[in-house]
């Protein structure tokens, strides 16, 4: 903006006026485009993400307000002083941007002149409203206008005057004052010095701006940011703690298994956690072997909805709670009413679904029962059916769920698949089911329980699953 005249220099040509009329258009056109995008945006939402995005709309509106108004005043100039007013004071006067309210750019920008010669000073009319004082009231000199500072920023203030007085340097900074209603406003003085003949000081310029409500929108984004921030790294600790903890409890066996460890190797264990296209979804799936006392293999799958930390630890519970009843020798349809008794008290309400089976090698029979979970997969001689389940809702749906069993008779030669339900996202069940049932073939020509989950990780490992999903296979060799 122009400057005084003063002894050694004169006041800068104006840009040329069509130049900044395109300017303001495009302005205005930006802000437009802005605030439409903002209301499409609009979200009401706690996510420090969307919260961050809001305000920074609200900042870009309102510096896009503020530079049309200037533009405008740049376009224009400043008003010419009223007759009452001395020629030489000038007074800038802030444009009003099309379709903004007077007031509230009126009280966005003032000027003052005081005058060392003659301690007077002069300011504009918006300079009163930005500092909450009477119009018809004096101005205030310089050694007046610090009773109006915030009391920690008078010597900033004090320390800007001297050296624009002393020294010749342009004024820039910022202050806070209390107006007489109590309110605190934050003030952007920009000035220099206007030097006479002999080139001392004579006076001192200043152009103030309210940016009380910018700082306020600059602060707010700095915050929702420090706040997304923070989200994130707390959303990485609980993602980095629930891998630790899915690796600490789940079988630390990789490749194959053969159970039990003494006496013949009845069954050829492999089993493979898939993890979900989006990693930060650690989820409550699991899957376990285990050879038990009375030398019977427990075998169980199971998924605790949700995901996250909360969840994983959720999982780690149920996992130590079946293998510690199946330890002491439950049964698979009692061990899931347990199950279904412990998330039903747990201060948390959690669902889950799991699958338990004990084999016992002397009989080749299979124990099995399930709480809302798809039924194992049985493969014989090139082809494969899903195993008739017995009855048994979630865990932790209802107070009191009594779980049924099923016994099946196995036979060498014979494989068995467990899974959860994430492997195949956006389709139901029956879709992964029928998938997995064609592999029958591919199955039969394996070697091995490890070659058939590497079958199963070939044909849904690439997947984009909303979810993660475990799948355990045991070969029947003997």
């Amino acid at each position: 903006m122009p400057s005084p005249v003063s002894a050694d220099r004169s006041a800068a040509q104006p840009p040329g006026r069509g130049s900044v009329e395109a300017l303001i258009t495009q302005a205005r056109r930006l802000r437009g485009d802005v605030d439409a995008v903002r209301r499409d945006a609009q979200n009401e939402g706690s996510d420090p993400e969307e919260r961050w995005q809001r305000a920074l709309y609200d900042l870009a509106l309102h510096q896009l307000k503020d530079l049309d108004a200037h533009l405008a005043q740049l376009r224009d100039g400043p008003e010419p002083a009223p007759a009452d007013e001395p020629a030489e004071t000038l007074v800038v006067r802030p444009a009003v941007a099309v379709g903004a309210p007077r007031a509230s750019l009126l009280s966005r920008v003032g000027s003052a002149e005081w005058n060392l010669l003659t301690d007077e000073a002069s300011w504009s009319g918006e300079l009163y409203q930005i500092l909450g004082l009477d119009p018809d009231g004096p101005a205030l000199t310089l050694d007046e206008l610090p009773s109006l500072v915030v009391e920690e920023d008078r010597p900033k203030l004090t320390r800007m005057v001297t050296d624009c007085l002393v020294d010749a340097k342009p004024i820039d900074g910022e202050f806070r004052v209390v107006r007489p209603d109590a309110s605190v406003r934050t003030v952007h003085m920009m000035g220099e010095p206007v030097l006479g003949g002999d080139g001392s000081t004579t006076s001192m310029w200043a152009v103030l701006r309210d940016v009380s409500e910018l700082r306020r929108s600059q602060r707010t984004v700095r915050e929702t940011r420090d706040s997304l921030q923070h989200h994130q790294r707390q959303a990485q600790t609980e993602q980095r703690l629930a891998v630790e903890l899915q690796e600490a409890v789940l079988p630390p066996w990789r490749g194959s298994l053969r159970l039990p460890h003494q006496g013949p190797r009845s069954l050829d264990l492999a089993a493979h956690y898939l993890p979900a296209a989006t990693s930060a979804l650690i989820g409550g799936d699991w899957y376990d072997a285990l050879e038990l006392s009375d030398g019977a293999t427990l075998l169980s799958v199971g998924d605790l909805t949700g995901h996250g930390v909360a969840v994983t630890s959720g999982m780690a519970m149920l996992l130590g709670a079946v293998r510690g009843m199946a330890m002491a020798g439950t049964q698979p349809g009692p061990l899931l009413a347990m199950l279904n008794q412990l998330l039903d008290a747990t201060v948390q309400p959690a669902l889950g679904s799991a699958v338990c089976c004990q084999y016992r090698p002397e009989t080749r029979t299979l124990v099995w029962a399930q709480a809302g979970h798809p039924a194992p997969l049985l493969y014989r001689d090139g082809t494969g059916r899903m195993l008739n389940a017995p009855d048994g809702v979630l865990l932790g749906a209802t107070t009191g769920a009594t779980y049924g069993q099923a016994e099946v008779a196995l036979e060498p030669g014979d494989l068995l698949l467990l899974h959860t339900d994430g492997l195949v996202s956006g389709h139901g069940g029956t879709g992964a089911v029928d998938r997995l049932l064609d592999l029958a073939p591919r199955f039969g020509a394996a070697r091995s329980a490890q070659d058939c989950v590497r079958t199963v990780v070939e044909e849904f490992g690439g997947a984009e699953r909303e979810d993660d999903a475990c799948v355990l296979v045991a070969k029947v060799t003997s």
